[in-house]
């Protein structure tokens, strides 16, 4: 039984192409296959959070990621009362736009494409389930639901002149405004609860692996750690019920209880918030003017206290750096060398790209073809290129 406040999949605003309806499937569940079953989807498998994707098989992936924040989202959805399909839907492609490299390869291509309107994945990831997946025969994309794309495109807000998520054209992100001129999204509002909690699972996966994956890099220590808000907690617990349990089950029984406590922090305040709030529909979650999915303010303290940490010892440590370095090169340097000559694109891009009638559409297909890339991918063209990158 779904909430008031929920999506029902019934009153869906549909499909930019028309569709006939599924005898076995709502709206949402063919969005989130058609999501699991595109081509980009598989290739997170291949593309890093942190780390670059050969540095060991234990580490993140997008893939991984996406799996987790979409496990969170059902589970706040359904406790929530909203609609799960729909909240796994837009987890499940929200890290779909993301260059090879992680935030590395999307500050080096923001910086190559800030002369051509920018780039900023959110907006790419639209793009990609609007246009770049070409499989069925009647359009060009997923033909997704106008609640999954609302989702894709704003589950961490309004997108507007006054609150955009990366490099912009005019007013908006150049794909959002790109498709958004053809089927308005109304990016100036909120989006939908199952959207924002998404957004809120993202942040629970994301602080809960990078903890997990900087411990298995040595980047820091469990005593370390231990002197973190929420997490000093965890550990404490585990060693009263516990005592002198080995390392590795100490560390995971710890960090699973991080994950548990943000969830219920999550759960908690998002209920208190939609209890106050009140709203009869989808239509009123987004003309409440602020998020219903929320941590709660001493949650929010916390964890930019964790992320603080996770800043200074992972992101900017030297072993990370050295490779963020070595990968901003190579997406720098594979957007100069197409730029330059774009006949070395594949054939179909190749074609596209020479066709173009500006420097700024054929950067944005060659944009385009470097954040389809895997990590490995783009260190093989870089090295066809340039010559090797050496590991290390």
């Amino acid at each position: 039984m779904h909430a008031p406040y929920a999506t029902i999949p019934e009153d869906s605003r549909g499909r930019l192409h028309a569709e006939g309806g599924s005898a076995h499937r709502s709206p949402f569940q063919r969005d989130r296959d058609r999501i699991i079953h595109c081509s980009a989807f598989r290739r997170l498998k291949h593309k890093t959070q942190v780390f670059v994707e050969y540095e060991g098989d234990y580490f993140r992936t997008r893939l991984t990621h996406s799996i987790e924040v979409a496990q969170v989202a059902r589970t706040v959805s359904r406790t929530l009362g909203l609609n799960e399909d729909l909240a796994e839907a837009v987890a499940l492609a929200h890290d779909l736009g993301h260059p090879p490299f992680g935030h590395t390869g999307e500050d080096a291509l923001a910086e190559a494409m800030a002369p051509y309107g920018g780039f900023d994945h959110n907006a790419q990831a639209l793009k990609i389930v609007t246009d770049l997946e070409r499989h069925y025969a009647e359009w060009d994309g997923l033909n997704l639901t106008w609640e999954t794309l609302e989702g894709i495109a704003k589950h961490n807000g309004p997108v507007t002149p006054l609150r955009g998520d990366g490099p912009v054209t005019g007013d908006l992100p150049f794909a959002l405004a790109e498709y958004d001129a053809r089927h308005d999204l109304e990016l100036d509002s909120h989006a939908s609860a199952e959207a924002q909690v998404a957004a809120l699972a993202d942040d629970i996966a994301y602080n809960n692996h990078d903890l997990h994956d900087g411990l298995r890099a040595g980047l820091f220590t469990v005593d370390d750690i231990c002197d973190l808000p929420v997490v000093g907690r965890c550990f404490a617990d585990v060693d009263r019920r516990w005592p002198g349990l080995d390392a590795e089950r100490r560390q995971h029984e710890a960090l699973r209880r991080v994950f548990g406590v943000m969830v219920e922090d999550v759960l908690e305040e998002s209920a208190r918030l939609l209890r106050a709030a009140a709203p009869g529909s989808a239509a009123e979650v987004r003309a409440l003017g602020a998020p219903v999915i929320r941590f709660s303010p001493e949650m929010w303290t916390d964890l930019k206290v964790i992320r603080q940490f996770l800043f200074a010892r992972m992101y900017r440590h030297w072993t990370v750096r050295r490779m963020r370095r070595k990968a901003a090169r190579i997406v720098r340097e594979l957007f100069e060398d197409f730029m330059a000559d774009p006949g070395m694109l594949p054939e179909d891009w190749s074609e596209a790209a020479l066709a173009a009638r500006s420097d700024t559409l054929r950067a944005r297909i060659v944009a385009d073809y470097i954040a389809g890339m895997t990590d490995r991918f783009a260190i093989e063209e870089h090295r066809a290129l340039r010559g090797e990158m050496k590991r290390g």
